[in-house]
């Protein structure tokens, strides 16, 4: 019961809680707090009423603590499919559903959302984030925060700061001019910070200008806490803190993983020899508890939202279907060749070995385990009768080795020096990443020797199978009683953390098997010992497969004559997680395979081929001129084959507009560079990225920003502007209810700044039924119209003319009107 001098206002309440707690622990305990306790998670203490706080990867499901199927997840489409919806109401709603799971496992805070830039086409982990563009990008990730915090658990915003290309990114340094930081790589962060009020933010790996980001002081203090009064708590991202005393005066609160990490005994050590003031580690630990204070894991202080003010119960396939068929982009429809009209059609062939095999979701850190996915194959199946869809392979874009997992029944069993069994687990896959404790019940690293994946593999094709391996240690692969490789395989010697869980997998056998005939399949590793100064304990390592590869030819010749006898054709595209995953950045936008060989064949013999690109980021499209239509899935979710039904026949119509330009071929990108010299990345091109890059050369893409066709008409009315505001009065003209995404640039008629043509400053959603007139106003915002002056070192308004731009896309401007700017 609460006497005379216990807070009431719950902020209040949360803050004396905090300060309690911190008074009442000795500096051993706070250093400890400071530091993981294994992977995932910071210790308890309970002297203070402190339970253990959890965190997770996000961003596109909450994986928990276990990188296992055991206990799968819901799977949204990727960031750059939620961008593409140009909705943060809809991303605020996915907000709730990640807090739904999150609580469901046991997560108290989400590693998420990734608000990195899209500056060059060939950043690896691109889907990972939302776009291209500031603004955009924070709109977005304002409303995701908002809503997963909305359900009471803590965002971390990633990853701090340009950390937008995945090349050495464990040391690069990237050198970035004052003002393209502010006006570009900051931007979202601040924006997310100022309209959301964020619980956590992560340290990124890399450096900016010289100094490691979880030692920027100057941006961490300075910047982040200073400027915009930021109140949370500030993570490493995994394996990035590096050095004790530049760490927690950096600014840097928590070091992740552990136990072992340059915090803990290693910062109550520096602050007893006098190299930390014990206030600076005080001021770390307040955030810490004040996060869990928010959170509800310190007792005495009321959680931010209590368990009956959550959001409503979220559906997750419902809403994972929603959102995969409001982010799909219809890139072209000559001839009105979607919807498809079922009642109408009377033979569809369907081609791509991502049409069975869909790839839903990006490869790396983002990975979930969802209970089912619905591939395109699957969802066209339940919604049309089974004599219309013809489907064949057409082309196998999987040429590469990756973890068994079609036909494969698998289970790791772990024995002790004694050959003895100790514990075993089922296997989703063939891939084993055991983290920290992570580990089968009754297994300990102390006690484990071996672990041995083993099952049986019951193959859909005759003919040569390829076997591999992941991993490090003493291998033996063995498969229908061969032993196709028993050695030792050691590390590549890689900086990047990420290594020993996503490298390449390496080929060691093939044996000839025959359709539907099982084979006993082992691999069996003795873990090779990481050493006493190793953060992270752990088994990883991956039995890896490939089916037998026939020849291009004859699979494109049968999807030809598929195709020939259709009304219409759909061919699947996309990428592997061979092309676009966490750890390494892609050298090239051509799709992999025989696919462009595909979509070009099928188009010779029917007119009506419709062509569904299934990447999370840009590719190119030679033939893209050549097909009647093209609509981007990205990496759609669980959902995604259901959504893709509902959009090619016309059940619901695709609401996505580019959150990226997509150029017609990679040399035409005006910035593209990932690899850095002697160490260092330099941002020559400063505020020119993305469209503002495109309009500065001169050069037009294939798709510019913005751009996304519907199933109906829009004409734009009226524009009405003042300075801080923007109406538009649209009507569908079309025949069928429609969204549409009005976007808004602003283009300073004359420039002395040195600013991009335009940018986007505002957008707004509406929907209509056919005849129907609406209206819609925006914000102009006063950042708007302001450059970072290097100079001043602030924010400088520039003064004139401005022509306010009511656009369907960048390249597609319906209305404008004028407004002066004052100083």
């Amino acid at each position: 019961m609460a006497d005379a001098t216990t807070p009431t206002h719950p902020e209040a309440a949360r803050e004396a809680a905090a300060e309690a707690a911190l008074a009442a622990l000795g500096l051993d305990d706070k250093a400890r707090l400071l530091a993981g306790q294994d992977m995932w998670s910071l210790p308890a203490l309970p002297a203070v009423g402190l339970r253990s706080l959890v965190m997770s990867d996000g961003p596109i499901g909450v994986r928990g603590v276990s990188w296992s199927a055991d206990d799968p997840s819901v799977a949204l489409p990727s960031p750059t499919a939620l961008a593409a919806t140009w909705d943060p109401a809809l991303a605020r709603r996915a907000g709730h559903l990640l807090a739904q799971e999150a609580r469901r496992k046991g997560v108290h805070v989400l590693l998420a959302p990734t608000v990195n830039l899209h500056r060059s086409p060939l950043g690896g982990r691109h889907f990972e984030a939302y776009s291209e563009d500031p603004y955009l990008t924070g709109e977005i990730g304002t409303g995701y925060v908002r809503g997963v915090q909305e359900g009471g658990v803590g965002t971390t915003v990633k990853h701090f700061v340009a950390n937008d290309a995945e090349t050495d990114r464990f040391t690069v340094d990237n050198i970035v001019a004052p003002r393209a930081l502010r006006e570009l790589y900051l931007a979202p962060f601040e924006r997310i910070v100022t309209n959301a009020h964020p619980w956590g933010i992560m340290a990124a790996y890399n450096q900016v200008n010289g100094t490691t980001m979880t030692e920027h002081r100057y941006l961490q203090n300075e910047v982040l806490r200073g400027e915009w009064g930021f109140d949370g708590f500030v993570v490493s991202d995994w394996l990035a803190a590096r050095s004790t005393v530049a760490a927690v005066t950096g600014g840097l609160d928590v070091a992740m993983p552990g136990p072992k990490t340059v915090y803990g005994a290693a910062l109550a050590a520096a602050v007893r020899a006098g190299e930390v003031e014990e206030s600076v580690l005080d001021t770390a630990v307040r955030n810490v508890l004040r996060l869990a204070a928010r959170v509800g894991v310190l007792d005495g202080a009321p959680p931010v939202v209590a368990e009956a003010d959550r959001p409503a119960a979220v559906d997750g396939d419902a809403l994972a279907r929603e959102i995969a068929r409001r982010s799909f982009v219809l890139l072209r429809n000559e001839r009105a060749a979607l919807p498809i009209d079922p009642s109408a059609v009377h033979r569809i062939a369907l081609s791509g070995a991502l049409a069975r095999d869909a790839r839903v979701l990006g490869g790396g850190s983002a990975q979930v385990f969802p209970h089912h996915i619905v591939s395109p194959l699957d969802g066209l199946l339940a919604a049309l009768p089974e004599e219309v869809l013809d489907y064949r392979t057409g082309a196998d874009p999987n040429d590469e080795l990756s973890p068994a997992e079609k036909g494969f029944a698998l289970k790791a069993v772990c024995r002790d020096a004694a050959g003895t069994v100790i514990g075993s687990a089922p296997l989703h896959t063939g891939a084993i990443q055991w983290i920290g404790t992570d580990l089968p019940a009754g297994v300990t690293h102390e006690t484990l020797h071996s672990v041995e994946i083993t099952g049986t593999f019951t193959p859909r094709d005759s003919g040569e199978h390829v076997f591999g391996t992941r991993g490090t240690g003493a291998l033996t692969l063995t498969v229908a009683g061969a032993t196709l490789y028993d050695e030792v395989h050691r590390t590549s010697g890689s900086a990047d953390p990420g290594e020993a869980f996503f490298g390449t997998p390496q080929e060691r056998g093939r044996v000839t098997l025959t359709a539907g005939e099982p084979v006993e399949v082992s691999l069996r590793q003795l873990p090779e010992t990481l050493g006493a100064d190793s953060p992270i304990p752990g088994v990883s390592f991956s039995f890896c497969h490939l089916g037998p590869r026939r020849d291009p030819g004859e699979l494109i010749a049968e999807a030809v004559e598929a195709a020939r006898a259709a009304d219409t054709a759909i061919v699947v595209v996309g990428t592997t997680e061979r092309v676009e995953s966490e750890g390494f950045d892609r050298t090239g936008l051509r799709l992999p395979g025989h696919q462009d060989e595909l979509v070009r064949a099928v188009a010779a013999v029917n007119p009506n081929t419709v062509v569904i690109v299934n990447s999370g980021s840009p590719v190119e499209l030679p033939w893209r001129e050549d097909v009647a239509a093209v609509l981007l899935s990205w990496f759609p979710g669980q959902e995604g084959g259901a959504a893709l039904a509902d959009v090619l026949l016309g059940a619901a119509e695709p609401g996505g507009r580019l959150p990226t330009t997509w150029p017609a071929v990679l040399a035409d990108a005006p910035v593209a560079a990932t690899t850095p010299t002697d160490g260092e990345l330099h941002y020559d091109e400063g505020v020119f990225i993305g469209y503002r890059a495109w309009e500065k050369a001169g050069t037009a893409p294939a798709y510019p920003f913005g751009h996304g066709l519907g199933y109906t008409g829009w004409t734009y009315e009226a524009l009405t502007v003042t300075e801080d505001a923007a109406t538009v009065r649209l009507t569908n003209t079309g025949t069928r209810p429609g969204a549409e995404t009005v976007q808004l640039y602003l283009a300073p008629r004359a420039d002395t700044a040195d600013r991009p043509a335009r940018v986007l400053a505002g957008f707004g959603r509406v929907e209509a039924a056919p005849g129907q007139s609406v209206e819609v106003t925006v914000p102009l915002e006063r950042r708007a119209y302001e450059i970072w002056d290097e100079t001043a070192y602030g924010w400088t308004v520039v003064p004139g003319t401005y022509e306010v731009q009511a656009a369907h896309s960048l390249g597609d401007v319906r209305l404008t009107a004028t407004v002066e700017v004052k100083a």
